[in-house]
């Protein structure tokens, strides 16, 4: 089906996010959006299937106004991709992708041959047949991905726009094989696809690729391209472009570090990790990569994390399989660094996290205004009383519970969502006053506070990692999970050493653009310099070339995976036969010469 918009203004949080907007997702075709984080497409994306509302224009399903459409009619027309699975907790995979063509009160009594034939043909497809009895909690995030495209096509549905964000998340470059050829199943049987991805492999297998941009927050939310990937390779003179020809790329050291000791987990058998040995380099950037379900959270996160968690004293849920550690004395601090949101309320937001907000007040405390009134710091705070609105009790959003479905926040209407009382924005620094420090971006927020070192150090962090447009005062609960790791990491990065610290990451690059995953690599490399170790779950290939050791697990998922098949620099991965990864990154390099010199 083809869907149309016109003149689109999409806003949130008093912030217009797309500008004025025509785009066109013609029938039968594979549309992929793409652009730098924080420029509108997942917001665009939701616009386009009716879970968030335009400010202006409209949106037209096969000529029809999208909002006066049925929702019934609707559900039959749009196909969104679910982030996680809904169903019952003794579900197998096979059970699931059935649920997609008979109701699961009648799944086990309806199912025909037919059925049986079909389910079969889109667990292979998919590449998920070995996993059909498989239960679905204990599928890992590639497996999981896999297995909700395999649903979607065992539904047996035609003449549907499918969308799906970023369907590439937790896929090993050979798992994305089996992506795109799903992807264009879909296509084939008649339906449209629209996807929002910043993976290289599935952008230059679409049809029609539209951009936003031309950056991020404020400076982006306009179309900077739409047309053919080979057009944008010959003509565009956009990020993504420049980056797909090899003009810009994410750096390589010239030189690996050397390790400053080993920890070896011996003996793992979590999962289906097979009785392994794993040393691991300390003062290194390290990247555990494999294909789907080979066992890299289960040896990362499930053992190495949560043995030396437990080592230093913390409570930890099932830790992995083993038989000892070596040279865990060398480890002095273990921290995960995840995409949890850094706050689940408006009140939360990266001044609070990152403790920018305490010195923003002391200034605020120090102007002659405010001392003339007596007011202290905490007079310049939300979360107590005294200066903030009492009517959304420092919020700046009024919460709406609404019966069986998710609360939604509305602007006081008091404040108008500056969270204070009037007698507390009467106090101004430079001409502005809290709320509208708060409603700075980063990048504003350091040149107006240059004079301030340490106010002016912590903002500079914030820029390094990439998020010089989010604002000050942003409620936490609009970030995405990737801006909510890197606030986590500059949070670190603010420390002047971290001798024995250990950081674990798993896939970092989630919903990163190419540009912000070559900022995500200098700040983790950054962290090394301060002196720590950092280890990362990933499939990103610059992240990979870009690492000082590579441990490759597999060969396959599930059974067929859980050994080591190659450790060492990325140019051993490269060499070595053995590896799958290896021939990935091999064949990226080639891939990226061709395009910059064609």
């Amino acid at each position: 089906m083809e869907v149309k918009g016109e003149k689109l203004e999409i806003g949130y949080d008093g912030r217009i996010v797309v500008r004025e907007m025509d785009i066109t997702v013609k029938k039968g075709e594979i549309t992929t959006i793409i652009g730098p984080n924080g420029s509108g497409k997942s917001t665009l994306l939701k616009a386009l299937t009716r879970l968030l509302r335009c400010s202006m224009g409209c949106v037209y399903l096969n000529q029809e106004d999208l909002y006066n459409i049925d929702s019934k009619k609707l559900a039959k027309c749009i196909g969104v991709l679910p982030q996680r699975h809904c169903a019952p907790p003794d579900f197998k995979v096979r059970d699931l992708v059935g649920y997609g063509r008979v109701p699961y009160q009648k799944w086990y009594e309806q199912n025909t041959e037919e059925d049986e034939k079909i389910i079969e043909w889109a667990l292979k497809a998919t590449g998920t047949w070995a996993l059909r009895d498989k239960s679905i909690q204990e599928c890992s995030g590639g497996e999981s991905q896999r297995i909700r495209l395999a649903s979607q096509l065992g539904s047996g549905l035609v003449g549907v726009t499918y969308v799906l964000d970023e369907p590439s998340i937790g896929l090993h470059p050979r798992d994305n094989e089996r992506l795109i050829a799903t992807l264009r199943s879909l296509q084939g049987r008649g339906n449209t696809v629209l996807v929002v991805e910043h993976d290289e492999a599935t952008i230059r297998e679409a049809d029609h690729i539209i951009e936003l941009g031309p950056g991020s927050g404020a400076h982006g939310g306009d179309m900077v391209y739409h047309g053919s990937f080979e057009n944008l390779i010959k003509h565009s003179e956009t990020l993504t472009a420049k980056y797909m020809r090899g003009d810009l790329s994410v750096p390589i050291p010239d030189e690996r570090r050397e390790p400053k000791g080993w920890l070896t987990l011996r003996g793992v058998t979590t999962n289906n990790l097979k009785d392994i040995d794993c040393p691991i380099p300390l003062g290194t950037l390290t990247c555990v990569t494999g294909v789907s379900g080979s066992g890299k959270s289960s040896l990362v996160v499930d053992t190495l994390y949560k043995h030396l968690a437990l080592a230093q004293g913390i409570r930890v849920d099932q830790p992995g399989s083993i038989r000892g550690i070596d040279g865990v004395e060398a480890i002095e601090r273990i921290v995960a660094i995840d995409q949890t949101p850094i706050g689940r309320t408006p009140r939360s937001n990266p001044a609070t996290y990152t403790k920018i907000f305490d010195e923003i007040r002391n200034i605020f405390a120090m102007t002659p205004d405010a001392r003339k009134r007596g007011y202290q710091p905490g007079r310049f705070s939300f979360n107590v009383k005294g200066g903030r609105c009492e009517a959304c009790s420092g919020d700046g959003q009024i919460r709406v519970e609404m019966h069986f479905l998710p609360d939604v926040y509305v602007t006081c209407d008091v404040c108008g969502g500056k969270r204070y009382n009037h007698e507390t924005l009467e106090v101004r620094y430079r001409g502005l006053n809290i709320s509208e420090v708060l409603d700075m971006p980063v990048r504003e927020a350091r040149q107006f506070f240059s004079n301030y070192p340490v106010l002016e150090r912590r903002l500079a962090v914030l820029e390094d990692v990439g998020l010089d447009y989010i604002r000050l005062g942003q409620p936490a609960t609009t970030l995405s999970g990737g801006e909510a790791q890197r606030i986590k990491i500059s949070r670190e990065l603010g420390k002047r050493s971290l001798p024995g610290t250990m950081y674990i990451l798993d896939e970092p690059t989630t919903g990163l653009h190419m540009h912000e995953v070559g900022k995500l690599v200098t700040v983790l490399h950054h962290l090394v310099e301060l002196g720590a170790t950092v280890v990362v779950i990933e499939h990103n290939t610059d992240v990979i070339l870009a690492s000082d050791y590579v441990i490759d697990l597999g060969p396959g998922g599930g059974e067929n995976g859980g050994r080591i098949v190659a450790a060492g620099t990325p140019e051993a991965i490269m060499a070595d036969p053995n590896s799958v990864t290896g021939k990935f990154l091999t064949e990226e390099r080639r891939t990226r010469r061709k395009l910059g010199d064609g």
